[in-house]
């Protein structure tokens, strides 16, 4: 009994300092740039079997359970976070690489496994399969990780193609694995079927379980910190009913998510802050026990063919999939060029390549040997450099919102008004103001008013000093004016309002004519004068204009500023760089 208890102590030590170690490990990782899913592959590594603690690890269906589990939680977190706004600009473009994409990497990156490791071609198109999904635990931390705010097109686009691709990979990994064990017959209409139920049952279950999750959260009284215990529970449910049904589990976890995550929802502030601590945690777990059952030193002997496997897909097949699926869509080549260097890959193919394991098929280890290299791979080259590519292809746009902190009201009736916290600096446009006498926008109120810790009597009276945090109520739609109040320049000199947008602000409504009259620049060809800038820059963008997107006439640079309900409402106008 006392070496049970003693066991457990220290089981529970371990696990805890584990934990700790983690955190600070993903803290020093990102203040060095790197990955910090890479620093909890590293550290698994580190305690296995060839690591500095020697744990032998290689339970696979302890494995399967835990990155299966982690990963719903880390994607039905990525659909409460996804906004149906994004769906207006990135919906079509990223189910087309979320299918016909994952079909053409598995398909090109099969080539090149076929001839490096002289395998036959089922052998080759299940790795290609295996690795052909980029992974939404890797692309959402490491687009939020790196603090970027992309043109939204880009990140909607990879953010959605991420939460919905897995079906495709899993469905191509469970066909190929079906082959190589049972060789079955009429394998056009295996595959068809299974794709349909695969995708159908993922789309209904998580879209219906979302609604359903929703309104029984806003029906039910509970005590407040159960309400993130009770999405949680509902997330997982839609997920194991999905999966057992023969869905796609992974898809309707994500797209309960989004249901969940767009509605007005009693607790949202608690359920959000809830499942982004969780997820983190499924991240760290889910990474650490892939590290632990990988053996490092079996990895050396592949280390030059896997290098090259890893090299055909990052540099060619994810590429010509892009430039394949975005045809259509008119995406600018910057775009393309990002989108195809963020085809991250993480956890999920380290998942799929443990059912040839569990299926005992011939070669299972190195498909796994190979999988597991290909990740390591694209974490260090792709996750390292997303924020420097970012900015060389010039797709960075200023932050949403300068506040400290922006948090919604969880009041009855679900208002839109969300408390911002600004922290007023130095340099900030608003030091040595009267609070009284600033002119704030429509919606806003001062709330409180905070000095070295205290809260001031009647902060309409004070003068604002460095230092100070003022707190308001607001709608989001105000928050931008809010900004250009209390916050001063900061951050990377290219980001400065007036420097990306232009010393001038147009209204979306102006005409063509108007322009040409007022700064003497022609109407563009195609154009009709009477139409405004607002439909001449969504006819350029196909519809799909979003904050960042630009446009010269003549030697003037026009920049979208503000979009709402999909009208361009401002525009940003400054004499072009080679004007």
């Amino acid at each position: 009994m006392g070496s049970y208890l003693e066991l457990t102590n220290q089981l529970i030590l371990f696990g805890a300092g584990l934990l700790l170690i983690s955190i600070i490990a993903s803290a020093v990782s990102d203040r060095l740039g790197a990955p910090m899913l890479l620093a909890f592959l590293a550290i698994g590594m580190i305690l296995g079997e060839d690591g500095l603690f020697g744990i032998s690890f290689d339970d696979i269906q302890a494995a399967h359970l835990i990155g299966s589990l982690a990963l719903a939680i880390i994607l039905f977190d990525g659909g409460l976070r996804t906004q149906f706004s994004t769906f207006r600009v990135a919906l079509k473009p990223a189910i087309t690489l979320a299918t016909i994409g994952v079909v053409m990497t598995a398909g090109i990156t099969a080539l090149a496994v076929s001839w490096l490791f002289e395998l036959s071609w089922e052998q080759a198109l299940l790795v290609g399969a295996i690795v052909s999904s980029t992974d939404a635990a890797a692309v959402f931390g490491l687009l939020h990780s790196r603090g970027l705010e992309l043109k939204q097109r880009v990140g909607a686009t990879l953010e959605i193609e991420s939460g919905s691709n897995d079906p495709m990979a899993i469905l191509l990994t469970i066909l190929l694995v079906e082959i190589l064990v049972q060789q079955p017959d009429s394998l056009a209409l295996a595959a068809l079927a299974e794709l349909i139920q695969q995708m159908g049952l993922g789309t209904i279950l998580g879209i219906a379980g979302g609604i359903l999750l929703a309104a029984t959260i806003n029906r039910i009284n509970l005590s407040p910190g159960l309400y993130p215990l009770l999405a949680l529970g509902g997330g997982l449910a839609i997920f194991g009913s999905a999966a057992v049904l023969g869905g796609s589990g992974f898809l309707a976890a994500y797209l309960a998510g989004l249901m969940m995550g767009n509605r007005r929802l009693q607790a949202a502030q608690n359920i959000r802050r809830f499942h982004d601590g969780f997820a983190w945690l499924a991240q760290i777990t889910m990474f650490v026990v892939l590290g632990l059952l990988v053996t490092p030193s079996e990895l050396l002997p592949i280390a030059g063919s896997a290098i090259l496997v890893a090299a055909t897909l990052i540099l060619i097949a994810r590429p010509l999939a892009v430039i394949v699926c975005l045809a259509p869509f008119r995406f600018p080549w910057r775009e393309q060029a990002f989108i195809s260097w963020v085809g991250l890959r993480g956890a999920v193919p380290i998942i799929l390549a443990l059912f040839p394991l569990l299926a005992g098929i011939e070669d299972a280890e190195l498909f796994f040997n190979v999988a597991f290299f290909v990740v390591l791979v694209s974490l260090i080259v792709q996750g390292w450099t997303i924020a420097p590519a970012a900015r060389l292809l010039g797709l960075e746009v200023p932050p949403d919102s300068g506040a400290n902190l922006r948090q919604e009201i969880d009041v009855p009736q679900q208002t839109d008004y969300e408390i911002v916290v600004y922290r007023i600096s130095s340099k900030s446009p608003a030091q040595h103001k009267p609070v009284n006498t600033i002119t704030l926008p429509e919606s806003a109120q001062v709330a409180a008013l905070f000095r070295d810790g205290k809260a001031l009597r009647d902060p309409q009276r004070q003068i604002l000093k460095s230092g100070d945090y003022i707190y308001l109520v607001t709608l989001p739609k105000d928050i931008s004016a809010l900004d250009r109040i209390f916050v001063a320049p900061d951050g990377p000199s290219y980001l400065e309002e007036q420097r990306f947008f232009g010393e001038f602000t147009l209204d979306g409504q102006t005409r063509l004519i108007d322009l040409a009259t007022a700064y003497g620049v022609s109407v563009p060809q195609g154009a009709q004068p009477e139409e405004t800038l607002s439909d001449y820059l969504l006819w350029i963008f196909n519809g799909k204009a979003v904050v960042g997107d630009r446009v010269r006439i003549d030697n003037l640079q026009f920049t979208v500023r503000e979009i709402e309900d999909g009208e361009i409402r401002s525009v940003g106008m400054r004499l072009s760089k080679d004007g």
